[in-house]
């Protein structure tokens, strides 16, 4: 069963963002190296409940992204589709993590899914 796994904030300044949930929060970033604008954000020890996730630039006109785990990207956009949702855009490579993808529910709200590269597993 997927659980989700991580989380995006989209900001229109994510500076702004970024200091805004350091200061209430005490949450803690680090710029990922990647191809892309992206603010990793630990919200706490790996031994508590909870998850972690990133601040990233606005798109896809929504404010929060969730994201589950699944085992196979393939089959689960396949999954997506049969059940009346959409995949929106393609299948993204992340280097050094595995590939993702965003979808659409029955709704229209978008949400996440990644396949982690094996050897990111825990």
């Amino acid at each position: 069963m997927p659980r989700f796994v991580h989380f995006e904030i989209h900001a229109d300044d994510p500076q702004r963002a970024l200091s805004f949930y350091r200061d209430v929060l005490g949450w803690s970033f680090e710029q990922w190296n990647g191809p892309n604008e992206y603010w990793m954000a630990t919200t706490g020890g790996r031994e508590e409940p909870g998850i972690n996730g990133a601040i990233i630039p606005r798109h896809l006109g929504q404010a929060t992204v969730n994201t589950v785990e699944v085992s196979d990207i393939d089959a689960f956009v396949t999954k997506v589709t049969e059940h009346g949702g959409k995949l929106v855009g393609q299948i993204n490579e992340i280097p050094n993590v595995g590939r993702g993808a965003y979808f659409t529910d029955t709704e229209g709200n978008v949400f996440g899914a990644i396949e982690f590269l094996k050897e990111c597993e825990e």
